[in-house]
């Protein structure tokens, strides 16, 4: 792995752990000359994940679309600034650039391009790892909403096993360079085989 994407949110949150874990993270990722690829913010967990591995001389590359940039959240003062014009462009040039997906504590932005990912890497298009830094339980009800959709048959426990959580930065990095992706298909036929 050369780099990862770090999807967080565009605020800081409500408990100061998540900003602790963010610059945490950071200076793991930059310790190990890990780059980081995020949505190119200058608030929230992005700007304290930014300014955190950038203060450690790691690498940052921001992606984020223009009408941001207009509204003046973009951080200038990362390593590589990207602007594109859409949503759908910027996740796309994201996950070229990385190697992995992690997502740290967010909201709707964080969640929609985490689960996007992780929709890429069960139907194939990917096999890069996907994970979550699920700081102070911030991700306990969705993991638990994940395994009542497999006992649900809804989805299959292979594809379940994509997502790597844990609540340790060093822990979750290791986890993610031991990675090994699912079997290709989302479907499978009458015997069980994925197609």
């Amino acid at each position: 792995m050369k780099r990862i994407c770090v999807f967080c949110g565009s605020n800081a949150g409500a408990r100061s752990e998540y900003a602790e874990a963010a610059r945490a993270l950071a200076t793991v990722l930059a310790e190990r000359k890990l780059g980081i690829v995020y949505g190119g913010g200058n608030v929230g967990l992005m700007g304290v994940l930014a300014d955190a591995a950038l203060a450690r001389g790691g690498e940052v590359i921001g992606v984020i679309p223009q009408k941001l940039v207009d509204k003046e959240v973009a951080h200038r003062g990362v390593t590589e600034l990207r602007i594109v014009e859409t949503m759908h462009e910027r996740k796309a040039l994201m996950n070229d650039l990385s190697d992995a997906f992690l997502a740290l504590p967010g909201g709707f932005g964080t969640l929609d391009e985490f689960f996007e990912v992780l929709t890429w890497s069960q139907l194939g298009f990917h096999g890069k790892p996907c994970a979550l830094l699920n700081v102070a339980g911030y991700y306990d009800g969705m993991l638990a909403m994940l395994d009542h959709a497999v006992t649900e048959r809804f989805l299959r426990p292979a594809h379940r096993e994509l997502i790597i959580a844990d609540t340790e930065p060093l822990r979750l990095l290791q986890r993610l360079s031991a990675f090994v992706p699912a079997p290709k298909g989302k479907w499978s036929n009458a015997k069980g085989n994925f197609l």
